[in-house]
């Protein structure tokens, strides 16, 4: 399957990372840690799972399509 990855990066330091594997946010910094806890019990991660949803399966269902054509 395919995985989603939402990467938020402040200073070129990647702080906080959704990643739909977990389906959840993973901190790598001090300030990214508080970030993803806060993230994960709220509305925030809903609204990213939701555009997960709606995005990711959409197209990957257009990707996987054209990809089969091709076979």
């Amino acid at each position: 399957g395919a995985e989603f990855i939402d990467s938020y990066v402040f200073n070129q330091v990647e702080d906080i990372r959704f990643n739909s594997t977990v389906g959840k946010y993973v901190g790598y910094t001090e300030l990214g840690l508080k970030n993803a806890e806060t993230w994960n019990k709220g509305s925030v991660l809903a609204q990213e799972l939701g555009e997960l949803e709606r995005y990711c399966k959409h197209n990957a269902a257009i990707y996987y399509g054209a990809v089969l054509d091709k076979t």
